[in-house]
């Protein structure tokens, strides 16, 4: 039976290209410090530790690839309604050495010059050479697809 933990991101940067005046989106980056994963869950912090431990050195890897990145050159955006889009990413992650084709969409929110986005997606950990991690004799094991939710704010830049 697998679990779902909630790793939180803590370090990345990105930069988006949307012009909401013509519905054009020409661009997505995202780069993630793997190190700056951690366990979000309302664990004992020795279990924490330990999760974290062996997410960093023997499931992502962090020495051998250090970084996560997304990239969506293409960048597919619809109006939904007053400052509403969706849009939806052509892109590939990279990520344990491996780069895969992974389709995104994103709900769209846009309040002046700030942006908010959201959504989700799925991946299968095996499809990037990852097994999947089991804690504790196996009391704590994640299913070979993970499910990720995201939330993020972008400001506009002079």
């Amino acid at each position: 039976m697998g679990h779902n933990p909630t790793i939180g991101i803590r370090d990345f940067s990105g930069e988006v290209n949307f012009n909401p005046a013509t519905l054009e989106g020409n661009g997505f980056h995202l780069a993630i410090r793997a190190a700056s994963l951690t366990v979000e869950d309302d664990i004992s912090d020795k279990d924490r530790r330990e999760i974290e431990r062996m997410m960093n050195e023997q499931i992502i890897e962090i020495n051998r690839y250090p970084e996560i990145v997304y990239d969506a050159p293409m960048v597919k955006i619809e109006k939904m309604g007053d400052s509403l889009y969706t849009a939806t990413l052509e892109g590939s992650l990279s990520l344990h050495g491996v780069t895969q084709r992974l389709p995104v969409v994103a709900r769209i929110a846009v309040f002046g010059s700030m942006l908010r986005a959201s959504g989700n997606f799925t991946l299968n950990q095996s499809g990037y050479q990852i097994k999947p991690f089991s804690f504790a004799g196996g009391a704590l094991k994640l299913r070979d697809e993970l499910k990720f939710s995201f939330e993020m704010v972008a400001r506009e830049q002079a």
